[in-house]
């Protein structure tokens, strides 16, 4: 009964706005001629994934809506300070000194004009989409987990309550189920703050990624920008916690046949391109899985106004199927949202075993304690 109830619900749910995107894109085809150009896909898709300077809320008609963000800018004249919708109302036409250009090499990002040439600022410290995003998770996350310690604090006999009940599986899941399989009982517990905060801050983004209204809507994790940060923190903790062991291993790979060391180092050079390559794997893992499934869920929806654009009957049938497909999607990435903070840290707690070299003495007596 209750999965007749939610399945009814998603029916009527797609339905519904499947009629209304299905008018929105007949009326579109309807008014070719007050439109400056087509429908752009790709436009739409890279606009609503990309970081921006707005925290666009919607579209009405010609008329969009958006959360102005702050401009901080060094330029050749000095710090400029104001609100981002100043570009919006200038209409194209320069704002102290700086422009946000449209399209051009320069689309999408603050230059300053000087001489009629679009340059580059000294600076570019402004508050964009994804930064305020970052802000709103990071506070988030502040208040969660700092309720939850003090709870701990107080109450440390009592059965979890609220929050603390919500999210101590999870927390118990970080522990027992990647930390200490994959770096080890001795050395897991030094490792479990950054893996919980690198856990729960993928975790918590993606979800807020998904949520289509202000504060959510930022792809924050599939910038390439912040998996970058994530993953050189994994490889700085993996450098700074190694023994001399590990880079023996590197240099020096044991069972390999002499003639793969000398006098080419090929074994040695293909071990320090693995050391390179680790948080590579990690920084593109994350940004291009959560990337992917934003671009194929606006792909449902650019189907709906690129039929709709040949004849407004076909943006009414795509509607239904697109927005039935794009719910399918919105369902899938909660799932995905989860795999990616787990696979994200269940390598960089893999990494963090394998960069310590255990003596033949320590294995020993790792071997009898799981014995006894």
């Amino acid at each position: 009964m209750l999965f007749k109830r939610f399945f009814t619900r998603i029916i009527a749910l797609s339905l519904f706005t499947a009629i209304s995107l299905g008018t929105f894109a007949s009326e579109g085809s309807e008014h070719k001629e007050a439109e400056s150009k087509s429908f752009n896909a790709g436009e739409f898709i890279f606009g609503h994934i990309n970081n921006s300077y707005g925290w666009h809320i919607m579209t009405i008609g010609h008329k969009h809506i958006s959360c102005p963000l702050p401009i901080i800018v060094l330029s050749s004249t000095g710090w400029h300070v104001f609100m981002s919708s100043a570009f919006h109302h200038s209409e194209g036409a320069p704002v102290e000194g700086l422009l946000l250009p449209e399209e051009g090499p320069h689309k999408g990002h603050i230059v300053e004009i000087i001489n009629g040439q679009e340059v580059s600022p000294k600076l570019d410290i402004s508050i964009t989409k994804n930064v305020a995003a970052l802000m709103v998770s990071a506070i988030l996350l502040l208040f969660i987990f700092l309720s939850i310690a003090n709870r701990y604090k107080k109450h440390t006999l009592e059965a979890p309550k609220g929050m603390q009940s919500l999210l101590e599986p999870l927390i118990l899941f970080v522990r027992d189920d990647i930390a200490r399989p994959c770096i080890g009982e001795k050395r897991y517990a030094k490792f479990m703050p950054y893996l919980l905060t690198v856990f729960f801050f993928i975790f918590i983004n993606n979800l807020m990624g998904l949520v289509p209204f202000l504060p959510g809507g930022a792809n924050v994790t599939g910038n390439i920008s912040v998996a970058l940060t994530l993953a050189v923190f994994t490889f700085i903790i993996i450098t700074f916690s190694t023994n001399l062991g590990y880079w023996g291993h590197i240099v020096n790979a044991p069972g390999v046949p002499w003639w793969l060391k000398i006098p080419i180092p090929l074994m040695p050079i293909v071990e320090i391109i693995g050391v390179i390559t680790k948080p590579v794997v990690l920084m593109i893992r994350l940004s291009a899985n959560i990337t992917a499934g934003h671009i194929i869920a606006l792909g449902f929806v650019s189907l709906i106004f690129i039929f709709g654009k040949m004849l407004p009957a076909a943006g009414y049938g795509a509607s239904a199927l697109s927005v039935t497909f794009m719910i399918f999607m919105s369902l899938l990435e909660l799932l995905v949202a989860f795999i990616q903070a787990y696979v994200f840290t269940m390598l960089s707690a893999l990494y963090f075993g394998m960069a310590k070299v255990e003596h033949h003495h320590e294995h020993a007596e790792h071997a009898v304690e799981h014995a006894h």
